[in-house]
């Protein structure tokens, strides 16, 4: 994970969290999506996915979804190299 893709999801999660009036509890790699501390529900998971994708030009789901829970295991899915669809 490079710490320029945390800081853009962070920075994403931020606006997300601002734009429902809520705010974000402390991240790092180990955050979970759902279910977790973060004030986001899957609506707001798919919308982040596609400002990513606009933002990065990456589309890691291209190829089908791939699994993962953590900041850092969507930020690992954003790696040059990355073929889409693989982790």
């Amino acid at each position: 994970m490079t710490n320029s893709m945390f800081a853009l999801i962070a920075e994403e999660l931020a606006r997300i969290a601002a734009d429902k009036g809520e705010t974000l509890p402390a991240l790092d790699p180990d955050t979970r999506f759902l279910g977790g501390d973060l004030p986001i529900d899957s609506l707001d998971l798919a919308t982040l996915l596609v400002v990513l994708e606009q933002r990065t030009g990456q589309d890691p789901f291209r190829a089908g979804f791939v699994q993962f829970n953590t900041i850092g295991e969507l930020a690992a899915l954003y790696r040059p190299g990355v073929p889409a669809g693989a982790a």
